[in-house]
């Protein structure tokens, strides 16, 4: 199975940096286990989902906010990596 994420983000609301932002920090936390990672302009009003092979993992309509980036990394390490130690972001 391929780790693909893909983060699709309002353009109207100016939603690329943030977007970017969480790319680069799942990018440098996950090199060795992702294989792709797409940003995808949605030009739905309020889109920002996060998906990992397809599957929804984060949608900012469903939890009314956006993750927090170590809860994003969790979420990621659960499902691709679980040995994966997220050091300071891990919870104890």
């Amino acid at each position: 199975m391929s780790n693909h994420i893909e983060i699709e983000y309002c353009t109207g609301c100016r939603w690329l940096m943030r977007a970017s932002w969480m790319a680069q920090e799942l990018l440098t936390t996950f090199e060795g286990e992702l294989d792709q990672l797409t940003l995808k302009p949605g030009s739905t009003g309020g889109i920002f989902e996060i998906r990992l092979d397809g599957k929804s993992l984060w949608s900012r309509k469903q939890e009314g906010r956006f993750p927090e980036i170590t809860e994003l990394k969790q979420l990621v390490r659960d499902r691709i990596a679980p040995e994966h130690d997220l050091g300071h972001s891990d919870k104890k």
